[in-house]
């Protein structure tokens, strides 16, 4: 049984949490042993029954087998997933046992996959992504690392979605489609052409409203 630091004690650690103790429950291979969260309020108490054990800069103080990084945005997820990789932090996934995964899907390092997410065949999930509670990924679609997919987000077929990406609730994607890197996509937006990088777009049908700079990304 892998023992797992999770590294943010908020609402995604919460999550992450909840995935692997019911991975764990239905015989997977994982088990949490705590969080790591720079919030000096929340050390020594306890979240979902775990600890908080110290800071994310403490991670190799604890005997662990792997960490996650369950931190919502994107940038911050990015540098510390890359940080704790380059010292070489073992990065590992949490996928949701009423998650389905169709043949010959390909998943990176640390990535989240919540209840209800469905991941057709031929799909590609990138490092440190996060498919967030009932998300559906069709077939042959190209997430990059650290993109994120909202609760009920929906991409048709062969979709490509760029480096940090954020897909906010309910946004859909037509197929064959691109989202750029870095760009943000609002809640409930109909995405029916390319989006570019470095951009935030809404509406039915998603049109550019703003652009953004690698440091508001």
């Amino acid at each position: 049984m892998n023992k797992v630091l999770i590294v943010g004690a908020g609402g995604h650690g919460q999550v992450v949490a909840d995935i692997l103790l019911q991975t764990s429950q239905a015989g997977g291979g994982c088990c949490p042993i705590g969080f790591l969260d720079d919030d000096p309020s929340l050390l020594g108490k306890h979240v979902l029954g775990l600890p908080v054990l110290g800071t994310v800069a403490q991670w190799n103080q604890f005997e662990h087998d792997g960490l996650i990084v369950a931190i919502g945005n994107n940038q911050i997820r990015s540098r510390i997933f890359q940080s704790l990789r380059s010292r070489g932090g073992k990065l590992l996934s949490a996928v949701h046992p009423a998650a389905v995964l169709g043949r010959e899907v390909q998943i990176g390092e640390g990535v989240m996959i919540c209840a209800g997410v469905v991941v057709n065949p031929g799909a590609a999930i990138g490092d440190n992504v996060i498919l967030n509670t009932g998300c559906t990924v069709d077939h042959h679609c190209q997430i990059a690392p650290h993109a994120h997919l909202g609760p009920g987000v929906h991409l048709g077929g062969q979709v490509a979605i760029g480096e940090g990406a954020f897909l906010g609730i309910g946004a859909c994607v037509l197929p064959q489609r691109q989202v750029g890197a870095w760009s943000v996509i609002g809640a409930g937006a109909v995405v029916t052409e390319n989006i570019p990088a470095y951009v935030t777009a809404v509406g039915i049908p998603a049109r550019v409203v703003k652009p953004l700079t690698e440091a508001n990304a």
